[in-house]
């Protein structure tokens, strides 16, 4: 099992490739990308940032939580920082198992999961000039406590 917090370009082939295993009858991958919508807001550009230690524990006791739910062969989450454009991968959640069920709603948790538990913020740069900081789990625009 693998977790990282990168600021480098996410190569989501080698993410699914490291998952893969002759045991996995299914092998799910999910991508979360930079949008240009949320809402009626149009978004230019993300900006993230983390508790890096803290991020990676956490994801890493998503993956152990995952693997007592679901018969989890292999599971990777890498999710980046920095500043991405439009269409940036900013995050890849990779799962095999024996079947596809199991793949798909374990991948379905460590991504919700994630979203909610692991201390890592957006910034929306808007088209109209403004930021904001949310933490993608909360309903409403949050301050991260390192700035």
């Amino acid at each position: 099992m693998t977790v990282r917090l990168t600021q480098e370009i996410i190569d989501y082939q080698a993410v699914t490739e490291s998952v893969r295993t002759h045991r996995a009858g299914a092998v799910v991958l999910f991508l979360g990308t930079v949008r240009e919508f949320t809402g009626e807001e149009q978004t230019t550009a993300l900006d993230y940032d983390a508790y890096p230690d803290m991020a990676v524990a956490k994801m890493e006791e998503l993956i152990t939580e995952a693997k007592e739910r679901w018969p989890i062969l292999k599971a990777v989450i890498e999710h980046r920082t920095g500043h991405l454009e439009l269409g940036e991968v900013c995050v890849a959640v990779a799962v095999s198992s024996p079947h596809r069920k199991d793949a798909f709603e374990a991948g379905q948790f460590l991504i919700d999961e994630l979203k909610v538990r692991v201390p890592i913020w957006k910034k929306e740069n808007l088209v109209d000039g403004q930021s904001e900081w949310v933490h993608p789990g909360a309903d409403e625009t949050v301050s991260p406590p390192f700035t």
